[in-house]
C-alpha cells in the first residue's frame, strides 16, 4: 500500500502549511476550505483509516487530536468550532489515514465536509 498524502505531509515530502506539530499530531490548513477556518488534525500513527479503528487502537490519541483542535480553535477563532470525522467512502472519507476537520466561522447550517 502506498503512503496516503498525509504520511507524505508528515514527512515533508509534499510541502503544507503546517500550524502545529508535536510527536503525535500534525495541524495544517485544509487546501480546500469549506469554512472561513479549516484545519486538518492529523496522528502522526498511519495505521488507523478512519475514527473507530483509532478509538478502539489508541484512545489517548484520538483524546490528543481532539485537545489539539481545541487549542487551534482557541488560536484561530473564538473557541467554538465544529470537528468533522468523515469515516468511509459514502461519508466523504477520500484520504484512509484517521483525520479530523477543524471548521469555525461563518459556518451555514447543514454543511458537509468531504474527505
Amino acid at each position: 500500500m502506498s503512503a496516503s498524502i498525509f504520511t507524505k505531509i508528515i514527512n515533508r515530502e509534499i510541502p503544507s502549511e503546517i500550524l502545529y506539530e508535536d510527536d503525535r499530531v500534525i495541524a495544517i490548513r485544509d487546501i480546500s476550505p469549506q469554512a472561513p477556518l479549516h484545519l486538518l488534525v492529523i496522528p502522526k500513527a498511519e495505521q488507523y483509516a478512519n475514527v473507530a479503528e483509532l478509538a478502539a487502537g489508541d484512545p489517548e490519541l484520538l483524546a490528543a487530536m481532539v485537545a489539539t483542535a481545541q487549542r487551534l480553535a482557541e488560536e484561530h477563532a473564538d473557541g467554538e468550532f465544529r470537528l468533522i470525522f468523515n469515516t468511509g467512502a459514502g461519508a466523504g472519507q477520500t484520504v484512509f489515514h484517521v483525520h479530523a476537520h477543524v471548521l469555525a466561522g461563518g459556518l451555514q447550517e447543514g454543511t458537509l465536509v468531504g474527505n
